[in-house]
């Protein structure tokens, strides 16, 4: 345990022998210390009670919030590193003040996330022995290295511990283990999710999230989130597991949310087998299992989903019709508005197979889909989008509970409408496919055109958003022909008119 009394006598005595070149700021009384909204531990009150920051001619560190500043997520940030280019932030929570991890999210070259230290005090101690030293305030590079992995994986994983920090984990999120370290200074092997090396006219409005879960001295879990917003993703997510039961999950949740709240929920009614036997398409089981007990959703906020055929007033433009394959390619689910766009959501079905696959939305509007063309990956399969359904239900029922009114769901049309903010998968030449080892990819590669541009949807988060007129190489003002979705929409390629 590092001697707090002995690290403050060090630090005044480098301001006294150096004026000029280290300054310490004054420093809290044990009533703001006691304001706070974290725990201020008694080696850390030694420290703080003398000193409130360390700056010399090159760094600036600050101990406690001043003037608007505020701690944020059991976090604080102490200061700038390299002018500008990292910051240094220190779990503050519960106990001792740590880890700290010095984070730089702007270098094209790497994004450097580095755990200096278990603690605070100790921390200081270290950089007090640089300055006595006359080395640089900023730490050396580390020799020793851990691996973030996907925080989806670890909610499902088998450490109870991390899986409960994490929470149900995110898509976009990685997390770094930060128990049993190797050593410090201990860099963390991790890339962002977007790329700016393909650039769009949105590019680098991305940013990372860093968060600490599990504070204190050696805190557990380093959260690196990748907020992704004018970029392309650049490379494949982990996504969550869908229930194997998915199919009488989703049934359930909708029986008892429309028992619940009759009037918010509405389900109309399902079909026997042997009206299922007589649709256009195949309806596998895991289909029927939903369509023997519910024909339909309507949640208010959200658009009405009408799983039966459609009669022929609703029956989708017959040019819209061809752009998406044609008979038995896709379900029609529901007509989506959003502003004065028009979208439809369908699932999309394997004509070979007859299996139902991911669902998605694209424009309605043919003429704005020629010249945009686009599609949201809204969700894996017809019972995962129940499955939504509900959560966003269940959500807003309780929301509308809290607050004595009727429930609605809040923006429903944005989640289902392409092209609304959500991430965006590069769409990719087809030539690039072309020898694939992946046996699908190498497959579509081989039956399209050249000037395709494709997509794999097994890589990308739910919901995205696959914007192909985006992509640097999609000629400007080409149209598009069709779109195509191989494996029930598990990829997606726009295919150009060709001239």
């Amino acid at each position: 345990m590092t001697d707090a009394a002995q690290v403050v006598g060090a630090l005044r005595e480098l301001a006294r022998e150096r004026p000029g070149e280290i300054e310490l700021l004054d420093g809290f009384t044990d009533a703001e210390m006691d304001a706070w909204p974290v725990d201020v531990p008694d080696g850390l009150r030694t420290v703080l009670r003398a000193i409130g920051g360390v700056e010399t001619q090159e760094e600036s560190f600050a101990f406690g919030p001043r003037g608007r500043q505020v701690f944020e997520d059991g976090c604080w940030t102490l200061g700038e590193l390299d002018y500008g280019e990292g910051s240094l932030i220190v779990g503050a929570g519960a106990g001792d003040w740590g880890p700290l991890v010095s984070v730089y999210p702007y270098r094209d070259d790497a994004r450097d996330v580095t755990v200096e230290a278990p603690e605070f005090v100790g921390w200081l101690a270290g950089l007090a022995a640089r300055l006595t030293a006359g080395e640089d305030a900023s730490a050396t590079g580390p020799k020793v290295f851990v691996t973030a992995v996907p925080s989806v994986g670890a909610a499902e994983g088998p450490d109870a511990e991390l899986a409960a920090l994490v929470g149900r984990g995110d898509p976009l999120t990685d997390v770094a283990d930060l128990r049993d370290l190797p050593g410090y200074p201990c860099g963390v092997d991790w890339e962002p999710y977007f790329s700016t090396a393909h650039g769009t006219a949105d590019t680098s409005g991305s940013e990372i999230q860093f968060g600490l879960a599990g504070v204190g001295a050696g805190g557990r879990a380093l959260l690196l989130r990748s907020l992704v917003s004018g970029d392309f993703l650049a490379r494949p997510v982990r996504r969550h597991a869908l229930p194997e039961d998915a199919p009488h999950r989703a049934v359930a949740e909708l029986r008892e949310l429309a028992a619940l709240h009759p009037g918010f929920v509405v389900l109309a009614a399902g079909r026997a087998d042997s009206d299922l036997d007589t649709w256009p398409v195949t309806v596998p089981e895991d289909v029927r299992v939903v369509l023997r007990e519910i024909g339909g959703v309507t949640v208010t906020g959200l658009p009405p989903l009408d799983l039966l055929p459609w009669p022929p007033e609703r029956a989708v433009d017959p040019r819209l019709h061809r752009m998406l394959g044609g008979d038995g390619t896709y379900w029609p689910l529901a007509h989506v508005r959003y502003g004065r766009g028009h979208a439809l959501a369908q699932a999309r079905i394997d004509p070979e197979t007859g299996q139902w696959g991911y669902v998605v939305s694209v424009p309605s509007d043919t003429a704005e889909l020629r010249e945009y063309p686009e599609v949201k990956l809204v969700a894996e399969s017809l019972p995962a989008l129940l499955l939504a359904y509900a959560g966003r239900a269940r959500k807003a029922a309780g929301a509308g509970s809290a607050a004595g009114g009727a429930p609605s769901v809040p923006g429903g049309g944005d989640w289902l409408f392409p092209n609304t903010g959500e991430p965006w998968p590069r769409p990719a030449p087809v030539a690039e496919w072309a020898g694939s080892a992946d046996p699908l990819r190498a497959a579509t590669a081989a039956g399209l055109p050249d000037g395709t541009h494709v997509a794999d949807l097994r890589e990308a988060p739910v919901p995205s958003d696959l914007c192909f007129h985006r992509a640097r190489e999609w000629p400007y003002g080409a149209r598009l022909d069709r779109l195509h979705f191989p494996a029930a929409g598990r990829l997606a390629a726009a295919v150009p008119v060709r001239d």
